[in-house]
């Protein structure tokens, strides 16, 4: 679903339009690029994965990951809080099994299973369900500046490729709307050949531990992230929820679309409600149903993302920014930006949330 879209526009004159200048002749493409809201997001947020290490466990083995307290400090020496936290994990080679706060039954796992947690979940990985935990992922840890770490009493070997993602505090909100607390992608399922492929690319790196490894491992587990959240769109349509659910609804669908290929146009619910095909009030009553927020004030939070982006950027002007995300003025913009984000542009960038 992460993927561009296009928009047939058809010109009378063959492609051609003239500007209100009298001298200047546009040519425009014939095909007008839009941006799905699943990309859109991807391109605005910042996610960085650290602490990917290899798992080289023998049964008798059990490890429990418990709900973060404490802020950490990946390599990248950049503090985070736990809240921008997910974790993930790929078996390789075994079997094990998967203990998830909330979901009732532990899941079986084979080779090429992949599953992703969103930030405060538990849960529990051992070689078999009679298997008590006695340690938490983060003891046993690969040491040393390696990225293999071993675990276990010395029979049946299972390998996990485990690692976390941390997700820029601007981009935390539309993170919680697109996740899932729990993706379990199976190795027999259809759409994960990209995903396994992946899978396998950053196992290989991790093992390897050639010039630049920690760099490509860090890129390959993103791709993952992405793929791993494409795969269960492709896998599950039925089970959808808030943010996606919504994003596949026809009609809300085709208004969340509209405000993501153009946030800087002028919306209302008006506007929006006739781009969906709906009436103003059946729109915003679905609108609030699906993403628990009125239409307005989701396009409001969505510049804001989209604001704190291009704030980062240091060629960019305040009211540069602004008109780029629909404001005429940088006071109406920072009024807004400071009622959304808690602090105006400039006290934003002093507290050092420009992006790396």
């Amino acid at each position: 679903m992460c993927s561009i879209h296009y928009r047939r526009v058809d010109f009378s004159d063959g492609g051609r339009e003239l500007l209100a200048s009298p001298n200047v002749l546009s040519i425009r493409p014939e095909w007008e690029v839009i941006l799905d809201p699943i990309t859109d997001i991807f391109r605005t947020m910042h996610v960085t994965a650290f602490g990917q290490h290899r798992l080289e466990a023998t049964a008798p083995w059990g490890l429990i990951q418990k709900k973060q307290t404490e802020e950490k400090v990946p390599p990248s020496g950049k503090k985070i809080s736990p809240t921008d936290l997910a974790h993930f994990a790929m078996l390789s080679r075994g079997n094990c099994w998967l203990s998830v706060e909330g979901t009732p039954e532990p899941i079986p796992l084979t080779g090429g299973d992949c599953f992703f947690l969103a930030r405060g979940t538990s849960f529990i990985l051992r070689d078999s369900l009679r298997t008590h935990p006695k340690k938490s992922f983060g003891e046993v840890a690969a040491t040393d500046g390696s990225n293999v770490a071993h675990y276990g009493g010395g029979g049946a070997p299972t390998t996990v490729i485990c690692g976390s993602l941390s997700f820029d505090r601007a981009s935390l909100k539309p993170i919680t709307q697109l996740l899932p607390s729990f993706i379990l992608i199976k190795a027999d399922e259809p759409h994960t050949l990209a995903l396994h492929n992946t899978m396998q690319a950053l196992a290989s790196e991790m093992a390897e531990q050639a010039p630049g490894s920690e760099v490509v491992a860090t890129r390959l587990a993103e791709v993952l992230f992405i793929q791993a959240l494409r795969a269960h769109i492709a896998s599950e349509p039925q089970r959808k929820q808030g943010w996606l659910r919504a994003i596949f609804d026809p009609q809300i669908g085709t208004a969340l679309s509209a405000v993501h290929d153009s946030v800087n146009t002028p919306w209302t619910v008006e506007s929006l409600a006739a781009t969906a095909g709906m009436s103003r009030s059946a729109f915003a009553a679905r609108f609030k149903e699906l993403l628990g927020q009125t239409p307005l004030e989701y396009v409001t939070e969505w510049r804001m993302q989209k604001a704190m982006q291009l704030l980062g950027q240091r060629d960019k002007k305040l009211i540069d920014v602004a008109r780029s995300v629909g404001y005429e003025s940088d006071a109406a913009f920072s009024k807004a930006f400071k009622r959304v984000v808690g602090a105006n542009p400039g006290e934003y960038l002093k507290r050092g949330f420009r992006d790396p």
